[in-house]
């Protein structure tokens, strides 16, 4: 593969459109990605050329190669799936970097911003990195992550729990993932996974979709599956997802969530794996769970609330952002337990119906909730669409992610240019080969 090797004027600033280089760790398309491709076109209508760092191989390659995106083979796994040792990739990085030039490094997580950090810093590149997991940080990978030059964290949760362990407050900045609303909206249910599954037609379907893993909590679903087992026989549920760690408690987890489609629920939970038809598919569920122990902002949270779909989901993370709590409300009468005794559920203009986490019994009880109540659900589903439409457009999300770009290459620009001002009061005027080798620019 050719490389570019930018353009630049005497303050080592790219004379033709600004480059951004994208820093990506897997292959796979998971809800970070997906969120960075949803920014990526609008990106390149602002005036930004991009280049992809990321594994040559893989469903994440092939979209980038059909969206025309120059990719640059970055390998952070070795054939067994062990993360190549730290200084190996910095060194691997850095050489990235110095041959193809870019104005400003994306990384599009966590762990890639980590790894970065000192990199772009060494190099004095403008970079920023994508926080989309609430983890646990040593103090090393919080002062890796601070040498970044801004920091975007994809929900008020999400900075908090950071900015409280040391990450800094004042690079630390929130931008809202966002969701493409034409592609997820609300359509009329075809009864394709009925046919697909052999479902009778009175078969209501109740979905999660996720990577299978203690993280996302569909075991906490197995257990509430179970609990209504035989008061609400129509149900079926369909768990979209697959397991990709190897360790044994994830081997484990799994297991338990297939006993449980061999047990009580036998012919009523279905391990679908990965799915490339979710925005079909979620049109044909009667409900949407999320489960999730924890969850910065779940981007199926955002692509079912735009399909127009009634969501229980804990109330964990960014969750209660998506769907925060009207201070006031009118009430909804409803006829829910085992009695049908009739209470009033402040649930409207609530726009999802939360629960704790890890509380089997109360996710239980908010499904039966809903599922005994159309009318509920119709509202809740209307009430969903509307939230996105307000905050979490993708269009919206991609304005936001280009003005940081423009603030920080603009900064940039601003820096060099003192610099060499200052330098020209004191030593006059130089060539520009002084200029870039003072400032540290890339090649």
């Amino acid at each position: 593969m050719q490389i570019r090797h930018a353009e630049r004027d005497e303050y080592g600033s790219r004379t033709a459109m600004p480059h951004v280089l994208l820093l990506c760790e897997y292959p796979t398309l998971h809800g970070g990605e997906r969120s960075m491709l949803a920014t990526l076109d609008a990106v390149r209508r602002a005036g930004f050329s991009v280049t992809a760092a990321a594994p040559p191989d893989g469903p994440l390659a092939e979209v980038l190669r059909k969206r025309d995106v120059e990719l640059l083979p970055f390998v952070c796994h070795d054939a067994r799936e062990k993360r190549l040792p730290q200084d190996r990739l910095r060194e691997q990085l850095a050489n990235l970097i110095g041959n193809c030039g870019p104005d400003l490094l994306h990384s599009n997580s966590l762990a890639m911003g980590r790894l970065a950090g000192p990199v772009a810093a060494k190099l004095r590149l403008p970079s920023i990195a994508h926080l989309r997991d609430i983890v646990g940080l040593s103090r090393q990978a919080i002062a890796d992550l601070n040498r970044n030059t801004r920091l975007l964290a994809v929900s008020r949760a999400t900075r908090q729990f950071h900015v409280a362990r040391g990450l800094s407050d004042e690079k630390t900045w929130v931008l809202y993932n966002g969701v493409d609303l034409d592609q997820f909206h609300p359509r009329p249910k075809s009864g394709y996974l009925h046919r697909e599954l052999d479902l009778p037609p009175e078969a209501m379907l109740v979905g999660t979709i996720g990577q299978i893993s203690l993280r996302k909590g569909q075991d906490v679903l197995g257990r509430a599956a179970v609990m209504l087992a035989e008061r609400l026989p129509q149900l079926h549920y369909l768990i979209v997802g697959r397991r990709y760690s190897e360790k044994d408690e994830s081997r484990r987890f799994e297991a338990q969530l297939r006993d449980v489609a061999i047990g009580p629920l036998a012919g009523r939970f279905h391990l679908l794996g990965t799915r490339n038809d979710v925005d079909r598919l979620l049109a044909e569920l009667t409900l949407l769970v999320h489960p999730a122990r924890q969850e910065p902002l779940g981007r199926v949270l955002l692509e079912a609330a735009a399909s127009g779909v009634p969501i229980v989901a804990t109330d964990v993370g960014g969750t209660g952002e998506i769907f925060p709590t009207p201070k006031k409300g009118p009430g909804l009468i409803c006829r829910n337990g085992p009695e049908g005794a009739s209470h009033k559920l402040n649930l409207v203009p609530f726009s999802a119906r939360l629960v704790p986490a890890d509380d089997a019994e109360a996710l239980a009880g908010a499904i039966a909730a809903l599922i005994s109540n159309d009318a509920m659900r119709a509202q809740l589903a209307a009430a969903a669409r509307r939230r996105t439409e307000e905050a979490f457009d993708a269009n919206r999300a991609a304005a936001g992610l280009v003005e940081h770009y423009r603030q920080v290459v603009d900064e940039d620009i601003a820096q060099r240019m003192r610099k060499v001002e200052q330098i020209k009061e004191r030593t006059g005027p130089g060539p520009v080969t002084l200029k870039r080798k003072v400032m540290g620019r890339r090649p």
